[in-house]
Formats: C-alpha cells, structure tokens, sequence
C-alpha cells in the first residue's frame, strides 16, 4: 500500500462510521480523489463490504468514453496528400469524461463508468482526472488498450479531421453495467455518450424511464448516431449538433423551418428536452412545446474547437440540476462553451464552483 492508503486505512479502523466526505476532508483530499483510494483498498482485500460508508448525497453517473487526446496544430495552410508541419500536444479526453470532469470542477459529485486499458494511457487518465471524478464504476481491461482520439486542427483551431480508436468500448455492455445497477439508478442524473453500444444506450434509456431517473444522452459523432434508438421515451435531454441529428433523422437541415421541424420530431420520438448546437450560430431548443433560437456568445478569437460541445453539455446540465430555468441553463451552456474555445484545454482548469454567479454578474 501507498502513504495515502494508509492513512486512509487508518482512518476507517479509527472510526468506521465516517462518511468518505468526511475522510476526504480529514486527509486532504477531494471525494472523488478518496473513492478511488477506498475502492483500491477495497480490490486489495484491505476494506471489506462498505458499511463504514453513511449515506451521502447523490452522484451524477457519467458513462462512455474516456480517452487521450492527441492534436496536432498545422503551423500554416493545410494541404493535403503530403506532410504538414505541426504541433503535437497530448490530453486526456472522451466525451464522457470531459462532462464529468466539467461537472466535478463545477462541485457535484460524479462517478464515471468506462473502460479503460491497463497500460499508461488509462493511468494517465486517472491520474489527471481523479480529483474531480470517481473511478470506483471504471473497469481497467488488461486485453484491451485505452480509447484515443486524434485530431488535426488548422493554425486558428478549426477540425480538419479526426480519428478514434474506440474498440475498447464495445465491452461497455449491459451486463457490465448491471454490476452497478444500484448506483445508476441511484444517480442525482445519468448522462451516456454514445460510445456506448446501442443495447447499453436502451438499457439505460429503459432503466431512467422506470426508476425516473433524468438522463441525458450526447452523441459522438454523426456515424456514432447508429448507437441512437428509434424509440426516445425515458431520455430527458437529447443535445446534439446538426450533422448528427441530419444524420440520424435522415434529413438536411438549411432554413429555420427545417430545425423546427426536426425538433418536433425528436420530441415526438419522446424526448422531453431537445437542445441543437450550431457552433457559432447559437443553438436550437425544444422544451415544454416551444421551439427558441439562442444566439451563441461572441468569440474574438477561437483558439481550440475541442471540448467546446462538453462545455455545454456540462453547465447546461449543472444548472438545471442546480434549478435554474431551462432558458439560463441553456446560456449558462453558451458560456462555458465561448470560455472554453478561447483556451488550449479540453476541459478550462479556471472552471470552478462560483462559475454560475460569475455568469450572472456578466
């Protein structure tokens, strides 16, 4: 055992009754930061059954991808069918993590449930991200390697194209998750990406309808849309961008008219909230049968796109967990998406729990 396993196995011998926030407070450490910690002592043999756990407040539950990101930053005009001069940076990522690594920067409680490899990708992974989310719902797979995500940007931060090593995924199957059944369906709100397999995305879909659990669920990428079920009954917020959902509706969308008539689809399908975003057009939404443009916030200089959507998608859900109005939610959203484009960071490390406020003097 490490010093901090220890001092925490300490702890829990002292008083087996402590909550984790209060060992976490006692120690030094984040709550997610000493989940992790108890959850190794746990596949040790050290800790046994969780009884000394009181109960605390309820976790956002995150499943999906949870990758490293690697960009490459072309120095000057793209072309293509030979070698571009560059700049490589590498980053964790995935769409899963990034949204929980949002909301736990922003002071809720998330628990993440991927796959990640044994190998030095998924360490990096935890390592970075620990201190703001759980791992104790992660499953470390020693045949299989960490998910990547490979970017090739333009000098002003606009995609080029993109490539994804997601194979790992494909074990994110209902009978992983029915392990933790009791967390999930314990959770404040659910949010899936659609790394997951279309029959995890209707487990879970099945399981918030009947337990009434809000849920959200954020596309990928538009041939990740597959994953997406024809049936949307039991999924709460629907956010996407308009190439995924032309995509998966099997339409083109160009006038107003045709977003409007796509929302209403959508809402037809059974979702009670629908959010369309369109970069630096704003966004589309549908909630409680009204259809609203929202303008997107102005942006001098864009100086990374990645992250941008999961900035949304975080603040948009922490605020309406936080029970803000559905239409500041949605600018609380524009916000975090307009900070994070003007930074290098897949996730902005200024985001914090006073985010909100600040929004609101602006």
């Amino acid at each position: 055992m490490n010093e901090k396993e220890h001092l925490v196995l300490g702890l829990i011998r002292e008083n087996p009754y402590l909550s984790q926030q209060e060992m976490a407070e006692k120690v030094g450490l984040s709550r997610p930061a000493l989940a992790n910690i108890i959850s190794s002592l746990t596949k040790k043999g050290e800790v046994l059954g969780r009884a000394y756990i009181l109960p605390e407040k309820k976790a956002i539950v995150a499943i999906g991808g949870a990758n490293v990101d690697r960009k490459f930053h072309i120095e000057g005009t793209v072309q293509l069918e030979t070698s571009n001069p560059a700049n490589v940076t590498a980053s964790v990522g995935g769409v899963a993590r990034n949204i929980a690594e949002n909301l736990g920067r922003l002071g809720n409680e998330v628990k993440l449930l991927t796959m990640i490899g044994a190998d030095h990708d998924g360490e990096k992974i935890k390592q970075h991200s620990e201190e703001f989310i759980s791992f104790e719902m992660t499953e470390v797979l020693t045949d299989k390697s960490t998910g990547s995500y490979s970017a090739v940007l333009t000098h002003d931060g606009e995609l080029v194209i993109a490539m994804a090593d997601m194979e790992i995924y494909k074990e994110l199957v209902p009978s992983t998750l029915a392990k933790y059944e009791s967390r999930i369906v314990d959770a404040r709100c659910i949010v899936v990406d659609l790394n997951a397999p279309r029959e995890t995305v209707e487990y879970i879909m099945n399981l918030a309808r009947t337990r009434k659990v809000p849920l959200a669920v954020i596309p990928v990428s538009s041939p990740k849309m597959s994953h997406m079920p024809e049936d949307l009954h039991g999924l709460t917020y629907f956010i996407s961008n308009r190439d995924e959902i032309e995509t998966y509706l099997q339409c083109s969308l160009q006038t107003e008219k045709d977003y409007e008539k796509a929302v209403s689809e959508l809402l037809k399908k059974g979702v009670d909230h629908v959010v369309i975003t369109l970069g630096g057009n704003g966004v589309i939404t549908g909630h409680n049968g009204n259809i609203e443009r929202l303008d997107a916030l102005p942006i001098e200089r864009i100086v990374d796109v990645t992250g941008a959507g999961d900035a949304f998608v975080s603040a948009f859900l922490h605020a309406i967990l936080h029970k803000e109005p559905f239409r500041d939610a949605v600018s609380f959203g524009l916000y975090n998406a307009s900070r994070t484009l003007q930074c290098k960071a897949t996730v902005r490390e200024d985001l914090s729990v006073n985010e909100l406020s600040i929004w609101r003097e602006l």
